[in-house]
């Protein structure tokens, strides 16, 4: 069920009360992510689409890669049909290589995030549509 603005709002007084810095909530229709922006500490959200629209975001902090470092072939990129489940870029974690997996069967509408550059938990990586 999607929340409305001032559910939204209720719980982003929550969080700033309870001192977190950053909640995602996920229903099927929405993804909805809750933080703390600037030097003020102020509340923000951002909502992202259900399944059928969604971000593909970064489930760790990390380098992200485009291509595996030991491999030629790229990863599927913009445009092109995945499974679910299937990696379709990685976080690098020091010397561990963590997948990024498609959430379900789709298309990799566009990435987001730029080859080799340093992300943090949560951010968008990737536009999706699932089939």
């Amino acid at each position: 069920m999607k929340k409305t603005p001032a559910e939204i709002q209720q719980i982003a007084r929550w969080i700033a009360a309870a001192d977190l810095g950053l909640l995602v909530l996920s229903t099927p229709d929405e993804v909805i992510r809750l933080g703390r922006d600037g030097p003020s500490g102020e509340p923000s959200a951002e909502r992202a689409a259900g399944p059928s629209g969604a971000a593909v975001r970064a489930a760790s902090v990390g380098v992200f890669l485009l291509r595996h470092p030991g491999r030629t072939v790229p990863l599927p990129g913009a445009g092109e049909r995945v499974a679910a489940g299937q990696p379709i870029g990685l976080l690098q974690i020091g010397p561990l290589l963590l997948p990024v997996a498609a959430p379900g069967d789709g298309e990799v509408i566009g990435v987001r995030a730029p080859d080799g550059v340093a992300v943090g938990f949560g951010a968008a990586l990737f536009d999706f549509q699932a089939l």
